[in-house]
């Protein structure tokens, strides 16, 4: 009796765990910023196009519920390439990626949870070996930088997107060239600075001369312009409404008329 207890008892632990297990199995939580995909394991295997968002979900014990991690995820790449010259650059590049949430049953089927080792490492390196390869050192170091960035970035997007995971963003946080070029680099841009310098000195000066010249021009123009409208006449005219005016003032005075030079009356007086 004893035994046949005991034996009842430990089925009824048994079936209770087995319940649990089961019960644990039937319930996921996706948590904020993840996606889901369900693997059914008798009923056609993963559905790549039906996408489960946050929350609580229910699935069969025997299904498989995959969670991937959505969110922009960040990571870093150092690495050594060939100029067109061929010369060695050590980069150090910076890249934020992520999976395309609605595509992660395709990403999960023809890639897997590694995705980022499989696929976005080599695509990062091979895009930037291949633009990296048709520019000199000295324009990656000053000029070309950021035009070499979007390349790299675009080439890199366009060749993951293709796998089902976008490229956010890609910086080259550093470039380290041998001391000698990078020496060489540095004198060249710098002669290239004081020519500009040097360059933009002389513009300035020319238009300086330039606005002298227009403003000596205009007041050479004003004074022809005023010489010619100007005639004994006129003046003798201006002289005579100068001499009524003066007339009309109560101080005194003697006013002798034709002994003026050109004929105009002299005022003799005082205050």
């Amino acid at each position: 009796m004893m035994k046949y207890g005991v034996l009842g008892l430990s089925v009824i632990v048994i079936a209770c765990i087995v319940v649990i297990y089961f019960f644990s199995e039937m319930f996921v939580t996706i948590e904020t910023g993840e996606k889901g995909i369900i693997f059914y394991k008798f009923g056609g295997g993963l559905d790549k196009k039906e996408v489960l968002g946050q929350g609580l979900h229910t699935l069969a014990p025997w299904n498989t519920c995959f969670v991937y991690d959505t969110r922009i995820q960040e990571s870093g790449e150092e690495m050594e390439v060939l100029a067109s010259n061929g010369l060695s650059i050590l980069l150090d590049l910076s890249y934020r990626y992520s999976p395309i949430p609605e595509e992660i049953g395709y990403l999960h089927e023809e890639i897997g949870e590694d995705f980022h080792r499989r696929i976005v490492i080599p695509e990062i390196r091979s895009s930037t070996r291949k633009v990296i390869g048709k520019y000199l050192p000295e324009e990656l170091y000053s000029t070309k930088r950021e035009v070499i960035q979007e390349e790299i970035f675009h080439q890199t997007d366009a060749a993951i997107k293709k796998k089902h995971i976008k490229l956010d963003a890609l910086l080259i946080r550093s470039i380290k060239l041998p001391e000698t070029i990078k020496v060489a680099i540095e004198s060249k841009l710098k002669q290239e600075q004081e020519s500009m310098e040097y360059e933009f000195k002389i513009s300035k000066e020319k238009k300086e001369a330039e606005r002298k010249r227009i403003e000596a021009q205009g007041i050479k123009d004003f004074q022809n312009i005023v010489s010619e409208g100007i005639s004994d006449k006129l003046l003798r005219w201006k002289g005579i409404e100068a001499t009524q005016e003066l007339a009309k003032s109560q101080n005194s005075k003697v006013v002798i008329v034709g002994n003026g030079k050109d004929g105009l009356p002299v005022i003799l007086g005082r205050d």
